[in-house]
């Protein structure tokens, strides 16, 4: 089969009420509606360069120029159409997807459009490849709080003021008690919440980034505060199953006042 037409892309895309469109034009040299392969090639780029996770369907829309009959025109712009499904479902697109193939005839020009006459008309020679993407979820970057709370997302730190210790001890406070039976009840309530408890020190040597714990002897500071907090909330009947625990010595320090880096906070890790 001879094959002549010329393509000119078009891409660009389209918001409106949170529908979003990519869509390509194929342009058609006169009386034609084949392909080269150079040319199919380029309409598969096309589909392969959208996000392919958001195409929802993809309609295709044929046209001709205003000269020669309608019962003509209408069989043309048909083809051209029927011509794009087919380089679209050889190559692994699903028919499924493909809501839409249609000859829509002849694009009228106005009577009073002199100019550039021959460039206008050959603008309605095309195939409109229109792929319709599904919304893009909305991006919620992880907080800070400073308690639990119903909604969270992964990645949410829970900033416990209260749970701060002695210099070179993992002994709860009191007060770190009286904070962490708050959270045990906002574990048990909040049934879906995964955490994992980081452990942290302050005024280490340069050359050191975990600090020693008082009574066991061991540079493992961070790592007991952090098992502490894991011990006391299982104590509390918060499932193990939802904690972890992990010690980060002094690599993540608060930039305040050095007891405040003394501290255990608590990471979503899944919701």
């Amino acid at each position: 089969m001879r094959r002549f037409f010329k393509f000119l892309p078009l891409l660009f895309l389209a918001f409106a009420y949170g529908q979003e469109e990519a869509v390509k034009s194929v342009y058609f040299e006169f009386d034609k509606y084949s392909l080269d392969e150079k040319q199919s090639n380029e309409v598969l780029d096309f589909i392969k360069n959208t996000d392919s996770t958001r195409i929802e369907s993809i309609q295709i829309y044929g046209y001709t120029d205003d000269i020669g009959k309608d019962d003509y025109n209408f069989i043309l712009s048909s083809n051209r159409a029927n011509t794009i499904q087919c380089v679209l479902t050889e190559n692994g697109i699903k028919n499924k997807i493909i809501v839409t193939i249609e000859g829509k005839g002849k694009i009228l020009i106005d009577e009073d459009v002199l100019e550039n006459l021959p460039e206008k008309r050959s603008k309605n020679r095309r195939v409109d490849i229109v792929v319709n993407l599904k919304e893009l979820p909305k991006l919620v970057l992880p907080g800070l709080y400073n308690m639990l709370q119903r909604d969270h997302v992964v990645g949410d730190h829970i900033y416990l003021e209260n749970i701060l210790f002695d210099k070179g001890s993992s002994h709860l406070l009191t007060k770190a008690k009286n904070e962490l039976d708050k959270v045990a009840l906002l574990t048990l309530r909040y049934k879906n919440l995964e955490f994992e408890i980081q452990g942290h020190v302050c005024c280490t040597p340069p050359n050191q980034k975990e600090a020693i714990d008082k009574d066991t002897k061991k540079r493992q500071l961070s790592v007991n505060r952090a098992q502490a907090v894991y011990k006391y909330l299982a104590f509390r009947r918060v499932p193990k199953n939802r904690m972890t625990f992990k010690g980060y010595g002094n690599t993540v320090p608060l930039g305040k006042e050095p007891e405040y880096d003394r501290r255990v906070e608590l990471v979503i890790t899944k919701i």
